[in-house]
């Protein structure tokens, strides 16, 4: 399942967004957006995890949470 991370700190890291999210199950996959023009973080990212429970439960402990100073926004990444 995959998962859209929102709100993220400039700063946040992909290796931070990994470690909060293995606490509910494994990561397949994480990055976080990066402007190709300044390099920096746009604030928003994308966690993949295999369980569908995992994600489900890493959504509703993670939406809301502090980190890095910003309450992230945690959903589910809708396919186009």
């Amino acid at each position: 399942m995959k998962l859209l991370v929102r709100n993220l700190d400039r700063a946040t890291t992909e290796a931070t967004l990994t470690t909060l999210f293995e606490a509910y199950g494994t990561v397949q996959f994480c990055t976080v957006i990066m402007d190709k023009t300044t390099g920096k973080s746009k604030g928003f990212g994308f966690v993949e995890m295999p369980k569908v429970g995992d994600a489900k439960a890493a959504m509703k402990n993670l939406n809301g949470k502090e980190v890095d100073g910003n309450k992230i926004r945690v959903k589910n990444a809708d396919s186009k």
